[in-house]
């Protein structure tokens, strides 16, 4: 009898061993993502802000265990399982890999003079609306909620506003997430300055041998690519694949199918921007050192950091960390068509071209041109009746907003840590009008 019970009890156990292996198996990518989501925060923010890693409300947060150090992060499900590690170099930041990443020697960059500028004294109407836009009249709660970290305005190309909260400051770097977005739209325009590459270049890959040999740079820009994609952050879809287990980010993009017709569909896609980067990246025959070179030294965003993947090109769908005082340098750079200190560096025209929006059989992303959200559609609508017709903007995850209305010579950036909050309740359009109406 006893040894029937004992067969029974082993065999319950290897049935239960077997359950949670395929469990874990099953679960394993999600956790991954978790993992490789908290590690390359933790070496991030470590590097960079001397924090912990920024964490969004997830039911997984609880049973991580992560640490930092000078030379990156490692992070695991309760110590053991789905083990993430992300490595530091300086210059290129932070990189999701089993080994540590071999990249070259970083170009160096000066810093403008918006760096040392003095922080503004700035008149009652400015200091009003930096203050609604910190949540000055909620409580305590609702600032938390709000999480903004800081906001720096230009105006004519003159610091006249500028705040942080309690632990940022004008040094301290933050992360734009899909803010990078519009800045690779001024990356691609460098390079077609130089004649490296064109809107209109086709046959991106050289294994594109069917109907995604006809994907422009252009369509890569504004999202129309029509390669299958999902931006939905779960279990499995191709946006936490690419930044979480893909050591060839771009790679992974290639090689998926069409799943719509070529410049037909505008479907946002993170991976298109980094499959952009690739190909600019592989042109310039700059690889992971390209943002440095072609960008950051230029306009002197000493502070500017766009960490690449474990193959060395630079994920511009994501990973851009400059101080918001760098950021507003990328707005004003923009606001001025790609002249800085007197220099040409975009094609003329570059970002009239850039803000206009194609007309598209569909869209799942109204109002998105090449890399930049605009105010005016494509059928003349305007989409926010509160701000400038010509104002466009960059939009990344968590609350992070770059704008720039021309007709007012004027930029506006805003960052911070907002999971869960509503664009309409980040209070940043709200903001832009109410600036727009004191220095008019």
């Amino acid at each position: 009898m006893r040894r029937w019970v004992k067969r029974i009890v082993l065999g319950a156990l290897a049935l239960l061993l077997v359950v949670g292996v395929a469990g874990y198996i099953y679960a394993r990518p999600l956790l991954l993502t978790g993992t490789g989501y908290a590690s390359h925060s933790a070496c991030a923010m470590h590097a960079f802000a001397d924090a912990g890693p920024d964490l969004p409300p997830n039911p997984l947060v609880p049973y991580l265990r992560t640490t930092a150090g000078q030379e990156g992060a490692s992070s695991t499900v309760l110590g053991l399982l789905a083990k993430q590690r992300s490595w530091f170099t300086p210059g290129f930041g932070c990189t999701l890999a089993r080994t540590a990443p071999e990249f070259g020697q970083p170009a160096p960059v000066a810093p403008n003079a918006l760096t040392s500028t003095p922080a503004p004294t700035m008149e009652p109407e400015v200091a009003e609306a930096l203050a609604r836009a910190f949540g000055d009249d909620l409580d305590a709660d609702g600032r938390r909620r709000l999480g903004t970290r800081g906001v720096v305005v230009l105006h004519a190309g003159e610091l006249v506003g500028e705040r942080y909260a309690e632990g940022f400051s004008a040094a301290t770097p933050q992360l734009g997430w899909s803010m990078a977005k519009s800045v690779t739209n001024l990356l691609t325009g460098r390079l077609v300055k130089q004649s490296l590459v064109d809107v209109d270049t086709t046959g991106l890959r050289k294994e594109w041998t069917d109907e995604r040999a006809s994907i422009s740079i252009d369509d890569l820009m504004r999202m129309t690519s029509g390669l299958t994609w999902d931006e939905t952050y779960d279990l499995g879809t191709p946006i936490t694949r690419m930044l979480y287990l893909e050591p060839d980010m771009a790679g992974y993009v290639a090689g998926l199918e069409l799943a719509h017709p070529v410049g037909e569909y505008q479907q946002y896609s993170s991976g298109s921007t980094t499959l952009l980067c690739q190909v600019l990246a592989d042109r310039s025959r700059y690889g992971e050192d390209l943002p440095r070179r072609e960008l950051f030294a230029p306009l002197g965003l000493s502070s500017a950091v766009w960490e690449p993947d474990a193959v060395g090109t630079p994920v511009c769908s994501s990973y851009l960390w400059a101080t918001p005082r760098d950021w507003a340098s990328i707005g004003q750079f923009a606001l001025q068509d790609g002249v800085w200190e007197g220099e040409r560096h975009l094609p003329e025209g570059w970002m009239s071209t850039s803000t206009q929006v194609k007309p598209v059989a569909e869209t799942d992303e109204v109002g998105y041109a090449a890399g930049w959200r605009v105010n005016r559609l494509a059928d003349g609508t305007i989409s926010e009746p509160e701000l400038p017709d010509d104002a466009y903007w960059a939009v990344g995850h968590d609350g992070q907003r770059m704008y720039v209305v021309p007709s007012a010579d004027l930029v506006v950036v805003r960052l911070g840590f907002s999971p869960g909050v509503p664009g309409g309740e980040l209070r940043t359009e709200a903001l832009v009008a109410d600036l727009v109406s004191a220095l008019g």
